[in-house]
Parts: C-alpha cells; structure tokens; sequence
C-alpha cells in the first residue's frame, strides 16, 4: 500500500501518469472485481449454511434480535459523536466569513426559488447591509459534476417515499435479478428465509441441498483464499491508480488532501474516536478474552483491504476469514452476523454524514437547532440501512440527510474533492464495528472469542 502511495507521487512528477491508468490501475480493478463477485454468492451460501448449522430456530431468532439491535446501537452512538465533534470543532465556521456571506445569499435564493422555508430565520436578502452582495455571490454549486446532478435529482424525487418502503424494497420481485444487481438486502432475505425453510424441511429430502450448500460455501471460501495470496500486488495497483486519477500533479494531489482541512480532521477525528476507542471498549466491558493488540491484530487483513478498496462488501470475504480464523468467532455466527453488518452497519458512513450536513450548513451560515440535529440522527441512522456497501454510496447518503433537514443536495459537491480518501477511512470503521459486533454477539452466545496465534 504504501508503495502504491509512492508510486503514484512519482509517476505523477514524471509524468508517467498515463503509463500508470494503463498499465497499473487494471489490476487494482481486477482485485475489487474478484472480490465483489465472490462476495454475493458468498454471502448467499454462508448464511445458508449458517442456518442450518444451528439447527434452532429459536437460537436464529435471538441471533437476529441481538445483531440488528447491536448495529443500531452503535449507529446511533456513531451519529451522535459525529454531532458533538462537529459543534465543538465547528469546522464551516473557519472559512472566511464574506464567503460564508456569498455562499448563504445563495442558500436563499434556492430557499426562494424551490419554496423552502429558511432554516433559522435570518433573511439577508432582505437586508440593506448586504444589498450589495446580491447578484454577486458565488455559488458553492456552480459546477456540478454529472452524476452529482443526476443523483441530486433522484434523490429529491424519493422524497416522498412511504416510511416502510425500505421493508418492501428487501424483498426481490426476482431472486436473479436481486444477484445481477447485487442488492445485499434482498440476498440476505432469500438466504434466511432460503435457511430456515430447509431448516424445517425432512433432513431425509433436503441432505443433498445441505451438502451441496456446504459445498459451495467452501469453495468460495477458497476462492478468497486465491484471491488474497496475491493481494500485496492487487493493493498496490489499486493505491497508485486510485491516487492518479485524483490529480494531475503533486500539489494537486498534495492540495486534495490539504484542502477542507478542519473538516477532514472533524471527520478523521471522529473515525479514530470510533475505532479506537469506542470499539475497544466495547470489547473490554463484554468480551474480556479478546486483547486490545490481538484484536486489531487480527483483523488488520480487513482493514487494511477496506480502507483499499473503500467497499465494505468487497472486504466482506476477508472480514469473515479474519473473524472466524483469528478471533475465534464459530463459522455459524461469523456467517450470519458479518453479511448482515456488510449492508446494515455504517457506523463510520453515518459519522461522517452528521459531520458532513453540519459542516455544509455552517459553511453556508445555517444554524441548525437541537431538532433539526436529531432530525440527522434518525434519518442518517434510517439511511444506513440498505445502503450499497460500495465506494462512496455515503455522498448519496448525506443527499437523503441534507433533504431531510430542508438543505439542497447538490451541496455535496463541495466535499467531493476530498471525499475518496475519508471514504477509505470510513469503510475501515464500518469493518471494525463489523467484527466488533460479531465478538459481542458470539460471546453473548456463550462462545469466548479469543485471538489465535498468527502463522
């Protein structure tokens, strides 16, 4: 990884950029590529298994009673510290304040122009001081990117989506089309309902489904396993592609990362809280058999591939290896809790939403009271769940947040220069609180999770 890094300083400098894209980079997709079609299926097959290894459906029951209850939890606690940071560090509120002037008479002219009501009630429009400002402010907007404006748009007509929608859209129309599209939730709907209906089926009838699943199961496990004797070589193709296509030269690349600093180190700050703190304790308090060092020792695999590769999903047949093999954790909750985490925790994604429509709403002068704030809380919480667990779904996340408090969408187009690096952050949280949830769950079903020698 660090090599990758490296690499795409100098080839930058050099101008060996080109060279880099393409001849380097297509190996680093051919690694998220390999992952991705593993983890589907992989997922599929695991949960499957997972099921009818436990062979209790009262057991499957709490299972899923506990590990929903314990993502929520840490999504809630994971939104919360991302609110208390953001007000204590008030990051927007560094930019230069006739900025923060033009971008607010921006804000109300869209506030005007889409019949919203302004957040706090300050109306500068209005106001003789600031008439000579008007029609000349700059737009934090001006010039969206394509997607940014295609996502702005489908977000904005989701918005009245009935509150249960998400519960109707976890179940597939079609199960093929629910694997070509690769939508998480509604595989793991059909895994369970698939598991538990074995379950209760004559073992005489369904021994060869049973095998063949455990079959399957095995040998994309070792699929994985081929896939990751090779991954050095895959990681640092991915790190150098990823970091020349982000600037054409090194202070561009060095300005990426310099650039929205206040607001990166809210962030960061908050991810860090998250995983070395928060985590830990966690663990400390409810599973005292797994160390502080061998738990991140552990599963130091998975990070180091999610903050690579920034997809929660792509780790996933990784995180399970790690979980199972160097924590201890039984196949049969790895199986079931992990894939579910995959798509249902975000806790990182969620953290940095609230730091995210925080920011832009004081970048743009916008107080936003005690309600509005909870408003954030729950809608990011809801947000999470479901979300695609691929690079950078939270930007379209925080759309559905910034909506929610009355603030437009195409905002996110100010943090999206720097949004890929925090990406990479943020997904290896989203795989800690994973693991972090599995030990928990494991030990709360009399399992004692402990770390196994490394070889």
């Amino acid at each position: 990884m660090l090599l990758g890094v490296i690499w795409s300083f100098v080839s930058i400098w050099l101008g060996w950029g080109d060279f880099t894209l393409a001849w380097i980079d297509p190996f680093g997709e051919i690694f998220i590529r390999l992952l991705r079609f593993i983890a589907i299926p992989l997922v599929l097959f695991s949960i499957i298994s997972g099921i009818t290894d436990l062979g209790d459906t009262q057991k499957l029951g709490r299972l899923g009673i506990k590990t929903l209850s314990a993502y929520l939890l840490t999504t809630v606690l994971a939104v919360s510290l991302g609110l208390v940071l953001v007000n204590i560090i008030k990051p927007g509120e560094r930019a230069p304040m006739e900025q923060r002037v033009q971008y607010r008479i921006s804000y109300e002219q869209w506030a005007a122009a889409n019949s919203e009501p302004i957040k706090d009630g300050r109306n500068l429009l209005s106001d003789p001081a600031y008439a000579h400002l008007i029609g000349a402010e700059k737009s934090s907007t001006a010039e969206l990117p394509d997607f940014v404006r295609e996502k702005a748009a489908e977000t904005k007509s989701e918005k009245g989506k009935r509150p249960l929608q998400f519960l109707v859209d976890m179940v597939p129309i079609n199960l093929f089309g629910a694997l070509v599209d690769s939508s998480m939730l509604q595989v793991i709907f059909f895994a369970i309902f698939f598991g538990v209906a074995l379950l209760f089926s004559p073992r005489e009838l369904v021994r060869p489904v049973k095998q063949f699943v455990d079959g399957a199961n095995s040998i994309f496990l070792r699929m994985v396993d081929a896939v990751m004797a090779a991954a050095p070589y895959f990681v640092f193709a991915l790190m150098a592609g990823i970091l020349v296509k982000m600037a054409d030269s090194p202070s561009a690349l060095w300005g990426i990362f310099s650039s929205l600093g206040w607001y990166a180190l809210s962030v960061l700050a908050g991810l860090a809280l998250l995983v070395y703190a928060v985590y830990p304790l966690l663990l400390r308090v409810f599973v005292p058999t797994l160390g502080y060092r061998s738990f991140f020792r552990g599963i130091s695999p998975a990070q180091l591939l999610a903050f690579s590769s920034s997809s929660s999903a792509a780790t996933l047949p990784v995180t399970m290896e790690c979980v199972r093999d160097n924590l201890g954790v039984s196949p049969q909750i790895s199986s079931f809790v992990l894939p579910i985490g995959a798509t249902v925790n975000m806790d990182g994604t969620s953290l940095y939403q609230a730091v995210g429509v925080v920011f832009l709403a004081q970048l743009h002068w916008v107080d936003l009271d005690l309600a509005q704030q909870l408003t954030i809380v729950l809608t990011a919480t809801l947000a999470s769940i479901g979300s695609a667990a691929v690079p950078s779904a939270g930007l379209i996340m925080m759309m559905v947040v910034l909506i929610s408090v009355g603030l437009p969408p195409e905002w996110v187009a100010i943090i999206l220069t720097i949004d890929r690096p925090i990406d990479m952050c943020r997904t290896v949280v989203n795989v800690t609180g994973d693991a972090t949830i599995a030990s928990l769950v494991a030990r709360s079903e009399g399992e004692e999770p402990r770390a196994v020698p490394l070889t």
